[in-house]
């Protein structure tokens, strides 16, 4: 068996260089490729989108999802990602508090989950998290955010966020959950679920 037979599904990772590079990259752990540093991986795998329609049921309909990120590098990357990869429609962004707030009060807009980061242009994602607890919408709210230390984990929570991911380690377990929601699961299970 190869090395690269041994590898079921590889995690997708955002890795920060500055705070606004970032790239997403899928490292294959195998002696003839190495993702550490700034090498690519050498060899090609199957991207991660075959690898996740084998595994996860097709969703009715996309989750309307609203992010609320300040780095654009990072926010495009996001959106590219999560629609390529989940089950996801982004319907609107935001990179600072009070743009997020005002939008997410209009009752005309529709969304099923908000991604929100902690730090932004103008407040803060906690900022976010407070107002949305007053929204009459049914909606999800996650947090993906490079400061997902556990006292941030701990606030998040407290102010309504259903989950907390960090940028660096929990893509993945952000595009499964994603995939869960769409599929009419609660998305309380995987890695990133915290009780």
């Amino acid at each position: 068996m190869s090395d690269n037979a041994t590898l079921r599904r590889p995690m997708a990772f955002l890795r920060t260089r500055t705070h606004t590079q970032t790239e997403f990259f899928v490292p294959y752990n195998t002696p003839s490729s190495n993702c550490l540093g700034n090498e690519a991986p050498a060899s090609k795998g199957p991207t991660l989108r075959a690898l996740y329609s084998r595994e996860l049921p097709l969703p009715m309909q996309p989750l309307r999802t609203y992010i609320v990120e300040d780095s654009l590098v990072i926010r495009e990357s996001l959106i590219a990602t999560l629609e390529e990869l989940g089950p996801v429609e982004v319907v609107g962004t935001a990179e600072d508090e009070s743009t997020a707030v005002q939008w997410l009060k209009r009752p005309s807009n529709q969304f099923d989950l908000v991604i929100v980061d902690i730090f932004l242009k103008g407040g803060s994602g906690l900022g976010v998290l407070r107002a949305s607890n007053g929204l009459p919408q049914r909606h999800k709210m996650v947090v993906l955010s490079n400061y997902a230390t556990p006292d941030i984990r701990r606030k998040c929570l407290d102010l309504g966020a259903d989950r907390v991911f960090d940028k660096s380690n929990d893509i993945d377990a952000l595009i499964m959950y994603c995939a869960q929601l769409a599929a009419g699961e609660t998305g309380t299970s995987g890695p990133a679920a915290l009780s």
